[in-house]
């Protein structure tokens, strides 16, 4: 793998980031990540949970971790943050931002247990791209937003953003969510589609059914309406937007919720078994997890991720992995035939990964999987405690999983 700087300059359309990056605003490697957590946990408790939907704009995100894309790709995991937050402020203190954490939990949960909406969710992305083609009044709004040129000053604000520095509030991306799909009228997955291309950390599942749900689409008939005072009091005052919308058209959806339905069968690894050990950016701090290193590595290879950031993300995993375990050679390519290849020739009887959510890596390796299932190879996948223990409280609403999120905290691990 690439070290920073060529990985950075080799992904022409993100080098303009790269000032963002080496500031450590948004962390990409687990030292980093590290260093943001300690950097944030002092404000962790109540000044977070009053000021965290402040945005003051580019560049001056203060009031909240900035740790989203370390997360996302668990660089740095969620009971290791929300451990080090409660050390310091305890759970009544920190019962803010500690829910934002279990945000991200449930969502995961949730589409991991219907993994439908997603399908339908990439079928209508590429229905709504038909419709933009076909329909010359949606191409000017629709092209308006992506270049930000509505009119809208927080909107155009908020794209230009996104578009320099692949970060936006999380508050702020309720309020574009809400304004891309009632003042502007445009289909929500396209917005949804929009947004998850330029997100530094951005994230299957929570992109998705935030999007969802400020639509109206996850709690039946409660959408999120953006409102003008707000967005000029949430701002200080830098915005004044004119002509939002005033009530929520909820779009049709040609798929009901689907019923909750199992997690889709996969392999536990075999502990003591020879393994050829595959990262991916779902999951950059396996070293850490006890039962992976007791596993006997014999050898690494890389999945390849979706973009720059990623490439940043999986060169200093990989850095770590072979730290761990100095005598597994790294697998150049993780295409089926080299690491059926590799796995033959180390003896090895077992891929192991971390488990792969819902989205496009699990699509992307689910080829994979089934070739060297083909060759006699077991394909298997470690899901971690905290989202084995979580993930039965995420099949209806969030309240079901914050209840028990006392109880949960208490057995942490992973």
């Amino acid at each position: 793998m690439p070290d920073l700087k060529s990985t950075l300059l080799r992904y022409g359309r993100h080098v303009s980031r790269q000032k963002t990056l080496t500031r450590m605003d948004f962390p990409i490697t687990r030292e980093e990540a590290l260093r943001r957590l300690d950097d944030f946990v002092p404000v962790a408790g109540s000044a977070y949970a009053r000021l965290r939907n402040k945005d003051r704009g580019k560049d001056d995100h203060i009031h909240v971790s900035r740790l989203s894309a370390a997360l996302r790709r668990r660089l740095i995991s969620e009971g290791e943050v929300v451990e080090a937050v409660l050390r310091r402020h305890g759970l009544s203190a920190a019962e803010k931002y500690v829910s934002e954490i279990f945000w991200r939990t449930y969502w995961k949960g949730w589409l991991e247990q219907r993994p439908a909406v997603w399908r339908s969710y990439l079928e209508a992305v590429k229905q709504s791209q038909e419709q933009v083609m076909a329909d010359p009044g949606i191409k000017i709004r629709y092209v308006a937003a992506i270049e930000a040129r509505t009119g809208i000053d927080c909107f155009d604000a908020w794209a230009a953003e996104l578009e320099d520095t692949g970060y936006m509030h999380n508050w702020a991306r309720m309020q574009f969510a809400s304004i891309w799909i009632f003042t502007l009228g445009l289909p929500w997955e396209l917005g949804a589609a929009y947004m998850f291309d330029r997100l530094i950390d951005a994230d299957s599942a929570s992109n998705t059914l935030s999007w969802r749900w400020v639509a109206g689409l996850h709690t039946a008939g409660k959408a999120y309406l953006a409102d003008a005072e707000r967005i000029t009091a949430m701002t200080d005052g830098r915005y004044a937007p004119r002509g939002l919308a005033r009530t929520a058209r909820i779009p049709a959806d040609n798929l009901e919720t689907p019923p909750v339905a199992a997690i889709r069968p996969f392999r536990t690894p075999d502990l003591a078994a020879a393994s050829l050990l595959l990262l991916t950016a779902e999951d950059l701090s396996v070293e850490r997890i006890a039962a992976f290193r007791a596993l006997p590595v014999r050898a690494i290879a890389v999945a390849a991720g979706r973009n720059g950031w990623d490439d940043v993300a999986l060169a200093d995993g990989l850095s770590r992995a072979l730290e761990a375990w100095p005598n597994a050679p790294q697998i150049e390519s993780s295409d089926a035939r080299s690491v059926a290849a590799a796995s033959k020739e180390l003896g090895c009887t077992q891929v192991v990964t971390a488990f792969l959510p819902v989205g496009p890596q699990e699509t992307s390796l689910s080829f994979l999987r089934s070739e060297l299932e083909g060759q006699g190879l077991v394909f298997s996948e470690y899901l971690r405690a905290w989202d084995r223990n979580a993930w039965p409280y995420c099949r209806r609403g969030f309240f079901g999983l914050k209840e028990k999120i006392p109880s949960l905290v208490q057995k942490m691990s992973d």
